[in-house]
């Protein structure tokens, strides 16, 4: 029996840059009755323990560090006894959060991640930040994408510690691969599929140009 997937919509602002931004957050939980991992602990920690309920919660898994996706996740971890788990890369954005307090663990390209029988594999993809990671789960059909790709195309840089071709480069290099009917589950906003968003790689500017 594979794990399932809730998903839980938490609402608040994503600070960066002196900048504030009212955003909603898709936080994606990945388990089964008995376990489960929490991916990207974002903004409010009472709707996402409610759909943890009694399931011991392995970790709260973080695809990168920017606020929106990690300002939940101490209060989530601590009332679960649960560890946090980021990119080393993150570290200078988890601190904007948390100056006081490390992760429990770092993700690392190639990292299976096992939750009630089911493997999720970690893929580096810097560009939205340098720490950013993917979590693909071959037997559910679906990569956990972050803020890496979205609905219509790369997730957003321009800002501090971000690169567009160093995304572009990641997408197309770890996520593109995947096949083609892999549910894309997003950061923000609607799902999509690889072969939609592949569909629309030429309207992307090539690394470097």
């Amino acid at each position: 029996m594979t794990a399932r997937i809730d998903k839980v919509i938490t609402s608040g602002a994503f600070e960066l840059d002196g900048g504030s931004w009212d955003v909603d957050n898709n936080v994606w939980i990945v388990g089964d009755d008995s376990e489960c991992i929490v991916i990207d602990a974002g903004h409010e920690a009472a709707p996402i323990l409610e759909a943890i309920g009694e399931r011991t919660l392995l970790a709260v898994v973080s695809t990168h560090a920017h606020n929106d996706h990690v300002n939940a996740a101490a209060e989530v971890a601590d009332a679960k006894q649960a560890p946090i788990w980021l990119h080393p890369d993150e570290a200078p954005l988890w601190q904007m959060t948390y100056p006081d307090r490390a992760p429990d663990g770092a993700l690392a390209h190639g990292q299976v991640i096992t939750v009630a029988g089911t493997d999720l594999q970690v893929l580096h993809t810097p560009g939205h930040a340098p720490g950013a990671c993917c979590l693909h789960a071959p037997e559910l059909g679906v990569v956990f994408s972050g803020d890496t790709l979205f609905n219509g195309g790369p997730g957003a840089t321009g800002r501090s510690f971000s690169d567009y071709p160093t995304i572009v480069e990641s997408i197309s290099d770890k996520l593109l691969p995947l096949p083609p009917e892999t549910r894309v589950l997003t950061g923000h906003g609607p799902e999509t599929t690889i072969a939609a968003e592949a569909a629309l790689r030429g309207e992307w500017a090539d690394p470097g140009s």
